[in-house]
């Protein structure tokens, strides 16, 4: 019944539009009550997402039972299930990703849901490397990364229509990241990056972490840091890449 409803939700969303899309319309659809479409989605929003919490579930069970002798390969591996799930299903993966751009309230949505995959993997990384301190900074740093890396290359396959291997981009995007922080231990090595401060390579002074083609930037700032430095070190990020 989820998938049916799903189903009659997203053919209306692309005849109709949807903000002209209503419960009733999509119930009527599937031939359902109304209860039945609340049953499985709080909202239509949801309803846009159907396959996100069998996958954020199956992103916890991965990394509930992986070897933690290499977290950030750990992760990166967990960030390619969600991969896995576009690519189950390039057309609709790809209608999809047209109609959150077009609908500002998806894409607010899109990006709460990117937000705890990015939880989750931030969750495991800080058991490697420890609550508070270094530990959890690297935690939320690595996780925003592999988020990044792969948001980058599943939207370049995405942008083209389902066109290609969309494995290739994010398997590239993810090999940056494990180039800069996928060192023993789960962090940079000062001695060999020859960066100063002992940032690791691929991470300027400002504290962006900067992909070889320019196409990724992370960046990090402390807590409280005002906006217009972020931004400045962003706009600096940008030139020098």
């Amino acid at each position: 019944m989820r998938e049916v409803l799903a189903q009659a939700a997203f053919q209306l969303f692309l005849e109709r539009g949807f903000e002209r899309t209503t419960v009733d319309d999509i119930v009527a659809r599937a031939g359902v009550g109304r209860r039945s479409f609340f049953r499985y989605f709080p909202s239509k929003e949801d309803a846009v997402f159907p396959d996100h919490e069998r996958c954020l579930a199956d992103m916890t069970g991965f990394l509930a039972a992986v070897d933690d002798a290499d977290p950030v390969g750990a992760v990166c591996d967990a960030a390619r299930i969600v991969l896995r799930m576009y690519a189950a299903n390039p057309e609709f993966s790809v209608q999809r990703y047209r109609l959150t751009r077009e609908v500002p309230g998806l894409r607010t949505y899109e990006l709460s849901v990117v937000r705890r995959y990015e939880q989750t993997l931030a969750a495991h990384l800080r058991g490697r490397f420890g609550e508070g301190g270094d530990g959890e900074l690297r935690a939320e740093v690595i996780a925003a990364s592999v988020v990044a890396a792969h948001n980058n290359g599943l939207r370049l396959w995405l942008r083209s229509g389902g066109a290609g291997d969309p494995e290739a981009a994010v398997d590239h995007a993810l090999a940056l990241v494990r180039e800069v922080w996928g060192r023993p231990g789960g962090r940079a090595d000062a001695s060999s990056s020859g960066r100063e401060g002992g940032l690791p390579a691929g991470v300027d002074a400002s504290g962006a972490a900067v992909s070889g083609d320019g196409e990724v930037i992370v960046m990090v700032a402390q807590k409280g840091t005002p906006m217009w430095r972020v931004v400045r070190q962003i706009e600096a990020a940008v030139g020098e890449s």
